[in-house]
């Protein structure tokens, strides 16, 4: 049973964009120029199309320049700590120096994993069944039809 996606093909495209990303950097590290119009467009086309990313995708790319953030090749990544329990992950863009901050909380649930944001699909009916009668009930609905008319 395959539920129908709004917008699969979007949804592909984008997917093919960040991998050819990663691959372009993989193989050359110093091609980050051909990586960030690979992001910009990625972006371009979610922005466009109003369309959700993951947000383990979003945590890779840079808001300012639209790099791939790859530790030790596009940023330099620092884990920091605030108090004697609270630690974060610091990712530094290393074209434009833009920074994120991510918590390294152990119990931290991002919303779209907790059970609360899962939608409930419907069930489909079968395309060959009725939903006002089913196989079962016509022979049942062709009994009353006679023995009321027998009644009267």
């Amino acid at each position: 049973m395959s539920v129908q996606m709004k917008d699969k093909d979007a949804y592909q495209r984008l997917n093919f964009l960040y991998q050819a990303a990663h691959c372009v950097l993989s193989q050359n590290p110093e091609n980050v120029e051909l990586a960030r119009f690979y992001c910009s467009t990625q972006k371009t086309i979610a922005r466009r199309l109003v369309l959700r990313q993951d947000p383990s995708v979003k945590r890779t790319l840079c808001r300012t320049c639209c790099s791939l953030l790859l530790p030790g090749v596009t940023a330099s990544s620092r884990q920091r700590r605030r108090s004697r329990k609270v630690r974060f992950t610091v990712v530094r863009c290393l074209s434009c120096e833009h920074s994120k901050t991510l918590l390294n909380h152990p119990d931290h649930q991002l919303w779209t994993e907790r059970p609360e944001a899962q939608q409930e699909r419907p069930k489909q009916p079968d395309p060959g069944s009725s939903v006002k009668n089913p196989p079962g009930d016509q022979t049942r609905d062709a009994s009353e039809a006679a023995q009321s008319a027998g009644a009267t």
